[in-house]
C-alpha cells in the first residue's frame, strides 16, 4: 500500500522481497497494490479479505487521513503489518494520535508549521544510503536478524522528532533500532502479532538465497492469519 510514481523503485523492489520470501516459504503468495487514494472511511471493509498490509515508501500519501485509519485498523485488528519508510513514520503518526492522545501529531513534510511535529527532518540526509542499524538486543527485530547490528538501506529525509522519543516508548512501542547518529529506525508493537516498521529500506536488500528476515517473518504471520481465518 502506498501511493506509486515513476520516480520511486521501491514498489517494485517489494515485488521481488516478496517472491524472494515467498519461494522460502513454500508459500503462493497473491499481491494487489492499493494507493492511499483508493482508501475510503469504510477501510476495514477494503482491508478485511487481506492477510497482511504493507505500507511502502512515497511520501506525502495522496490520502493522509486514509493511511491513517488503515494502519489504525491492522493495528487493532491484528493483521500482520509492515511498514518501510514512509509507512514508520505513518504508523508514529497514526499511534501518537489514536492511542497517546496527541491529536495535532503531524508530518513536518507536508506540515512544516505543526504544533506536534512527530515526524521532523532528519539532523543527516539519508538518500540513497546504506548506514548501520544498531539494534536492541531484546526486541523481536533482534531476534529476526539473529544479531544487533545490521547494514540497511535508506532513502528518505524525515524520521521520529528525538522529543517525542520518551513518549512512544512510555505508549508501549519499542524502539528497537537505532543509526549510527542515534535516530530512531525500527520500531515494534509487543502486543500484536505481527506490527513492524522501519525507516530503512528492507526490500533492497534481499536476493533468492537470502530473503530478507522482517519480510520472511510477516510473510510466516500472514501464513498464519490465513490458516485461523480457513479454520474459523
Amino acid at each position: 500500500m502506498g501511493d506509486k510514481r515513476p520516480a520511486i523503485q521501491a514498489h517494485e523492489t517489494i515485488e521481488r522481497a516478496l517472491r524472494h520470501a515467498g519461494d522460502a516459504l513454500s508459500l503462493d503468495v497473491e499481491t494487489e497494490f492499493l494507493s492511499t487514494g483508493q482508501l475510503t472511511h469504510m477501510v476495514a471493509e477494503q482491508l478485511l479479505p487481506f492477510d497482511a498490509l504493507w505500507f511502502g515508501p512515497c511520501s506525502p500519501y495522496e490520502n493522509f487521513d486514509g493511511a491513517l485509519r488503515a494502519i489504525r485498523f491492522a493495528r487493532e485488528s491484528g493483521l500482520p503489518f509492515l511498514g518501510t519508510c514512509a509507512g514508520f513514520q505513518h504508523a508514529l503518526i497514526e499511534f501518537a494520535r489514536s492511542v497517546l492522545g496527541l491529536i495535532d501529531a503531524d508530518h513536518a513534510e507536508t506540515n512544516a508549521a505543526a504544533a506536534e511535529p512527530l515526524i521532523a527532518q532528519l539532523p543527516v540526509a539519508m538518500i540513497e544510503r546504506t548506514s548501520l542499524v544498531r539494534l536492541d538486543p531484546n526486541s523481536r527485530v533482534a531476534t529476526l536478524y539473529k544479531r544487533t547490528e545490521v547494514a540497511e538501506r535508506y532513502r528518505c529525509e524525515f524520521g521520529l522528532n528525538p522529543r517525542y522519543l520518551s513518549m512512544i516508548h512510555r505508549g508501549g512501542f519499542r524502539v528497537s533500532g537505532v543509526t549510527d547518529h542515534g535516530t530512531a529506525c525500527a520500531i515494534e508493537y509487543s502486543e500484536h502479532p505481527f506490527f513492524i516498521a522501519t525507516l530503512f529500506l528492507p526490500e533492497c536488500t534481499t536476493s533468492p538465497s537470502a530473503p530478507h528476515p522482517l519480510v520472511l517473518s510477516w510473510l510466516t504471520a500472514a501464513k498464519n492469519l490465513r490458516s485461523a481465518k480457513n479454520v474459523s
